[in-house]
């Protein structure tokens, strides 16, 4: 060989190799790419675990607070029912003793009138 093809063939030889080394570093970008995406997918598949559970968590004390709350409303509306009940209960009673107490009333007001009591009778 003459050295004119040696030169060409040296040449030839390191652009081949020149190329290698760039495809090499270019897979290895790649990979390390994926590698990073991959890694990127995952904490936000985490993070949107985590978000939902939180979400989940919260969403569920609430609903307990506002059962609790609502049974807690319940029982001081039985227990004010309850009271006005026994009040009103109370009162209808008091009435009817004061009603019975003034009819009572009446009715010696108009015997004494008319003498069919015990006091206004004349011993004959």
């Amino acid at each position: 060989m003459d050295k004119t093809t040696q030169t060409a063939q040296a040449a030839k030889d390191k652009t081949y190799q020149t190329a290698e080394a760039a495809k090499d570093k270019t897979v290895q970008a790649a990979k390390a790419t994926q590698d990073k995406a991959g890694q990127a997918a995952q904490a936000a598949k985490e993070t949107v675990t985590q978000t939902g559970q939180a979400t989940k968590d919260k969403t569920s004390d609430t609903a307990d607070a506002t059962k609790k709350k609502s049974q807690e409303t319940g029982q001081a509306a039985r227990d004010s029912a309850e009271a006005g009940k026994e009040k009103t209960g109370g009162i209808l009673s008091q009435t009817g003793e004061q009603v019975k107490s003034m009819a009572q009333g009446a009715t010696d007001a108009v015997k004494h009138t008319f003498g069919f009591d015990d006091t206004t009778r004349v011993l004959a």
